[in-house]
């Protein structure tokens, strides 16, 4: 069949080159996806809690879920009393309050927006998996004193920025303690310095009033019934007694792990369907060429079955025929999906942020699997002609025009 009718097998052949070759690309940029979240999440903290102002009504219940939809109440702000609240919550290891704005940051004549944290020195090491490349982290005694992200170093400005050298923020010169190490994310381009200077620093930031409360739970298995806690404990505290009326929302790293897995494993099954449409197009492909061939060899049946063959070597013959078909698409198939693999991150295709030039793996047994679906797929497509031509009767074969 590949030798003598080259044009419609390889017509047929093409249908399942792009079929595998999309499944593979599309499985192989998923698993990717996910590899690089599972990366991610190994290097975070999951007992950390975020608790923020504003809550916007959804389906979603309880604590560490994202809320989305309905109207949103923003107007509303976490201070030292909710701090207070939360002290004696059993499983909460630290809390802290922390400030946050978009400044105006200027080195060596240059200036550019990034992000600025206010933190509480005391505590925010112990809360956070951050590591230093050069330089030290904030202590209690720092006042205008910074450190900075690897993206903020060096990146942003012609010169890079070195410990102990001075940067202005919102024209207040703070003098960079410490170079975090590279963390591939929206960590690289973070400011933090002591949040009694940033108070002075952050637009519009008042003193003890927070744009979020973090905090550190004693272990992962903890973290729900703390969250749970929490919440109950701040609608006491703020006086709410109605979910719609609450003012606040309550985060957990788990949860959103959680999420971002299920987002990035549901829309690599979405895009594995799609895909697998033009598998359907090429096993149909394969179908109609394996019923012309039986067309085509119907003499040459009925003289096999004259000298003595077997329905089950006719059903066989056909059966190989189809699946070699379906292999050499698959092999091809394979070909495509890793030239696809190699391409996506080119084109800046990623689930992560800051990971645009991050490899995309085919792994041996993704290859494998997309080798045998082809086979599979080719056998079934052509079980059907291939059991028609070895139920043909040979006188009926040999007179066929």
């Amino acid at each position: 069949m590949l030798f003598h009718s080259k044009l419609r097998s390889w017509l047929t052949i093409i249908g399942i080159v792009i079929g595998v070759g999309a499944v593979v690309g599309i499985v192989s940029l998923g698993d990717s996806m996910q590899a690089q979240v599972q990366s991610r999440l190994a290097s975070m903290d999951l007992s950390s809690i975020t608790i923020t102002p504003g809550y916007s009504r959804a389906q979603s219940e309880g604590p560490g879920f994202a809320r989305f939809g309905g109207g949103t109440t923003t107007d509303v702000h976490l201070t030292d009393h909710d701090i207070d609240a939360l002290r004696g919550v059993e499983g909460i290891m630290y809390i802290t309050g922390q400030i946050s704005g978009r400044e105006n940051v200027s080195y060596n004549g240059e200036s550019a927006t990034l992000s600025t944290t206010g933190v509480d020195p005391q505590v925010w090491k112990y809360m956070n998996s951050l590591e230093v490349g050069s330089g030290r982290l904030l202590e209690p005694a720092d006042n205008y004193v910074a450190v900075i992200g690897n993206g903020v170093a060096s990146g942003i400005y012609e010169k890079d920025i070195g410990v102990n050298q001075i940067i202005t923020i919102n024209g207040k010169s703070v003098r960079v303690a410490g170079i975090l190490k590279e963390q591939g994310g929206g960590e690289d381009r973070q400011i933090y310095m002591p949040i009694d200077a940033a108070v002075n620093v952050i637009t519009d930031a008042k003193k003890d009033v927070y744009d979020s409360i973090q905090v550190k739970a004693q272990s992962v298995d903890v973290v729900d019934t703390v969250g749970t806690e929490i919440e109950k404990k701040l609608m006491i505290s703020r006086h709410i007694n109605k979910k719609d009326d609450q003012d606040f929302t309550v985060t957990t790293l788990v949860s959103r792990a959680e999420s971002v897995t299920s987002m990035i494993s549901s829309m690599s099954l979405f895009l594995g369907a799609i895909a697998a449409v033009s598998l359907i197009v090429g096993a149909v492909g394969i179908a109609n060429t394996m019923f012309t061939s039986v067309l085509e060899k119907t003499k040459e049946i009925g003289t096999m079955k004259a000298i003595g063959a077997k329905n089950r070597d006719i059903l066989m013959i056909f059966l190989f025929n189809s699946a070699m078909v379906g292999f050499v698409g698959g092999i091809f198939g394979v070909i495509l999906g890793a030239l696809l693999s190699a391409l996506f991150p080119m084109i800046g295709v990623t689930m992560m942020r800051g990971g645009g030039g991050t490899s995309i793996s085919l792994s041996p047994s993704l290859m494998v699997s997309g080798l045998t679906l082809a086979v599979i797929i080719g056998v079934i497509s052509g079980v059907v002609p291939a059991y028609r031509a070895s139920k043909l009767k040979p006188v009926d074969a040999l007179r066929y025009e």
